[in-house]
């Protein structure tokens, strides 16, 4: 079976086919600049354009770097403030032929891990963390999606956990993994003690060299990373429109 995600990020917005049986990508999927400034009208065109590219005309995921509800956004710390307020599959139903569902960029990965990744069969409290431009969440508990969580923003000695933990932070202050590693670590000491996880999945595209940095963690939960690599929010966009879970 077939779907289609299309997930919006603060640097890249990229979509493909999905093939829902094997939660794979079905062949090589588009990427384009996200507009700067990340205005709604200009982002909205680049996934038409995307969406057009593969003449897909059916149900659609799609995702955003922000918290959702009832498709509305709420928050945009890594996109422009313009977003707020805004509906995102209404600004999207002029540009595209499908039906849209919309959830979180974090949300929608971590539902695709728990589908067909690292989190696969796992009970328990399974917390995804997604390391980028800022730090992406999703928490699950037996399996059931906890919406919105946005444990990026939790405040670690001071200051917003993605600010001195997120990928962005390790490439701004051209940190090696050792001296990334110790503010990861220190990131996760405060979910820990907040949320008892029984397993970390960590993701983004810094969890291709998970090698580098994750046997340096010192946290009582296991950490692992992520399976689906990159393509997670695109997937999980595509299965989030097939059984119409999101926002």
């Amino acid at each position: 079976m077939l779907g289609f995600g299309v997930d919006i990020g603060g640097s890249g917005i990229k979509g493909c086919l999905v093939d829902l049986d094997k939660g794979e990508l079905q062949g090589e999927r588009l990427r384009i600049e996200t507009p700067q400034p990340s205005l709604p009208d200009p982002v909205y065109d680049v996934v038409g354009r995307i969406v057009e590219h593969f003449g897909w005309e059916g149900r659609i995921g799609v995702t955003f770097p922000g918290v959702l509800k009832s498709g509305v956004v709420h928050t945009a710390a890594n996109v422009d403030k313009s977003w707020l307020g805004t509906h995102l599959a209404e600004g999207l139903a002029s540009r595209i032929p499908g039906t849209v569902q919309t959830l979180n960029d974090a949300d929608a990965a971590g539902f695709a891990e728990m589908r067909y990744g690292a989190g696969r069969d796992k009970r328990g409290v399974v917390l995804m963390l997604t390391f980028g431009t800022g730090i992406g969440s999703a928490l699950f508990t037996d399996g059931v999606l906890v919406p919105n969580t946005e444990f990026g923003h939790i405040q670690v000695d001071g200051h917003d956990g993605e600010g001195k933990a997120s990928a962005a932070a390790k490439d701004r202050e051209d940190l090696s993994y050792p001296q990334w590693a110790k503010r990861v670590d220190r990131y996760l000491d405060v979910l820990e003690a907040a949320v008892w996880p029984d397993l970390i999945i960590v993701g983004g595209g810094v969890s291709k060299k998970a090698h580098k940095w994750v046997p340096l963690l010192s946290t009582r939960t296991p950490v692992v990373p992520a399976e689906l690599l990159n393509d997670a929010g695109i997937v999980g966009a595509a299965l989030a429109a097939e059984e119409r879970i999101g926002q």
